[in-house]
């Protein structure tokens, strides 16, 4: 379905219009190279540039045909879209981590758009420590009273917001903490699994800092393998998963004898 009107793309210098096009095809997750032409007003050889280019930057995946910015076992999707999807289901988990945290404790929150959703609410539960390598959370509690604070340094990844690499993981293992809270892009047959290296170095090291580990679930990820496994299921002390697990997605975790709850979203009003 097209969106508000035709932009005219012509005119526009490259930039611009890629900045445009990333814009769209992060809100309605996919798009076909046709459509884009249409709608921005160019010829499918420059929205074939465009997308090329999009695509170097990680912003999105191109597929035969068209592009989209949905994750896949190689791909995590663009933090922008990760932000719009599953909220209230990730508010839904979020909600019953909540009851998880304590005034005093510290608290590690990865960069996953599943944590942001605890970070939202953690002004209710105070004092407290949060550790965090996610910038969209550091933004969040800079000025929450409290809150102290602890931002993890390292190389700033724009595709997810956050702070990754050799010294990130090394600040993490300075530390000790109360309790982790990360999700992961997939989990299937007892493991959980991301797409990208450097993530994976990142978790693991928060996962080892902490005296308590909850995996942060929104039901897609169920049933869903990536390139690169995290660590085995049985690293973490419980699983939060929203009620639009299916059936087999929960008898996965059964099987591998993994502790989770199933949290309502109440989205039947």
């Amino acid at each position: 379905m097209s969106s508000s009107g035709n932009t005219s793309g012509a005119q526009q210098g490259p930039a611009v219009r890629q900045a445009a096009m990333a814009e769209q095809v992060l809100a309605d997750g996919s798009a076909t190279a046709a459509e884009l032409a249409e709608r921005f007003g160019v010829s499918l050889m420059t929205i074939h540039r465009d997308l090329d280019e999009l695509e170097r930057q990680g912003i999105v995946r191109k597929f035969r045909g068209g592009v989209t910015a949905q994750p896949s076992g190689v791909f995590e999707s663009n933090v922008q879209y990760r932000l719009k999807t599953m909220r209230p289901q990730k508010a839904a988990v979020a909600e019953r981590a909540l009851k998880l945290v304590e005034p005093g404790m510290a608290v590690l929150l990865d960069d996953s758009t599943s944590a942001l959703e605890i970070a939202r609410r953690l002004g209710e539960i105070t004092p407290l420590t949060v550790v965090t390598n996610f910038l969209e959370a550091i933004n969040l509690l800079s000025d929450r009273r409290g809150i102290h604070l602890m931002a993890l340094g390292g190389d700033y990844d724009p595709l997810h917001s956050s702070f990754l690499g050799v010294s990130c993981v090394e600040a993490v293992q300075s530390l000790r903490v109360d309790v982790c809270f990360a999700s992961t892009s997939a989990v299937f047959g007892g493991y959980a699994y991301h797409q990208e290296q450097h993530i994976v170095s990142v978790k693991r090291a928060m996962l080892d800092s902490a005296a308590r580990n909850i995996l942060l679930l929104d039901h897609t990820k169920l049933g869903r393998v990536a390139l690169h496994r995290v660590v085995p299921l049985s690293r973490f002390d419980l699983v939060l998963v929203d009620d639009g697990a299916s059936a087999e997605g929960l008898r996965d975790l059964d099987e591998h004898k993994v502790p989770y709850e199933v949290c309502a979203t109440g989205t039947g009003g």
